[in-house]
């Protein structure tokens, strides 16, 4: 039950642009951003949480106590070929959730927008911290990692969530669910990353991943 507690010296602001639906708004003024991506920084109190578990993706069954199988053909997909995956779980906190609602009720709602996606690419940078420091313990047991696959992606329903929050032990850093399967605090993630053994002389392309796999054309957060 590995925790990472690993501080958050900045927050990309490119990120947060895209997130708040901004990529095309070239006159749109970037020290906004850049004061959001600030503000959301001194509030952020990262927390990651993971843990490693042998899988069987003939069955889509993760090895844990209990056992948990998991539903979808695209996340089946996705995992195939793998012997383990990583249960993980990482988030901001609720100051900035607190503050984001704050700003919306005084009728700031320019500045509550940036805020929530700066908070977004602060959450999400938290993960790919976290996939940066277990890729070579991974590498060292023999392991090359997929891309970190969440609840709601494709057909992976997330009525699933309670698990992911057992198998990552979500709780201990502070993440809960809500009655509708919502992460809280808010600015939170769960996903499943899955670990395969790298063949020797391998010509297999490299998967797609993010939003170069996922079909949804016309989200405002899709990277060009």
């Amino acid at each position: 039950m590995p925790v990472y507690n690993a501080p958050l010296l900045s927050i990309d602001a490119a990120e947060a642009r895209r997130y708040a639906g901004l990529q095309k708004a070239a006159d749109f003024a970037e020290e906004k951003i850049l004061a959001a991506c600030e503000d959301a920084r001194l509030l952020a109190v990262p927390k990651g949480i993971w843990e490693l578990y042998d899988y069987d993706c003939e069955t889509q069954t993760i090895k844990a106590t209990p056992p948990c199988q998991i539903q979808g053909q695209k996340i089946g997909q996705h995992l195939a070929g793998c012997e383990k995956v990583i249960a993980l779980s990482a988030t901001v906190g609720e100051a900035i959730e607190e503050d984001i609602t704050r700003r919306f009720a005084s009728g700031e709602y320019s500045n509550a927008v940036l805020m929530d996606a700066a908070a977004t690419a602060a959450v999400e940078q938290i993960a790919d911290s976290m996939e940066k420091a277990i890729t070579p313990k991974m590498a060292a047991q023999g392991f090359l990692l997929k891309w970190r696959f969440s609840p709601g992606y494709g057909d992976w329903p997330l009525t699933q969530q309670p698990e992911l929050i057992r198998l990552a032990r979500a709780e201990k850093i502070g993440v809960s669910l809500t009655t509708s399967m919502m992460l809280c605090p808010r600015k939170s993630i769960t996903a499943l990353i899955g670990l395969y053994r790298k063949q020797e002389n391998s010509t297999a392309i490299p998967p797609k991943k993010g939003c170069a796999a996922c079909t949804q054309k016309n989200c405002p957060s899709r990277r060009k």
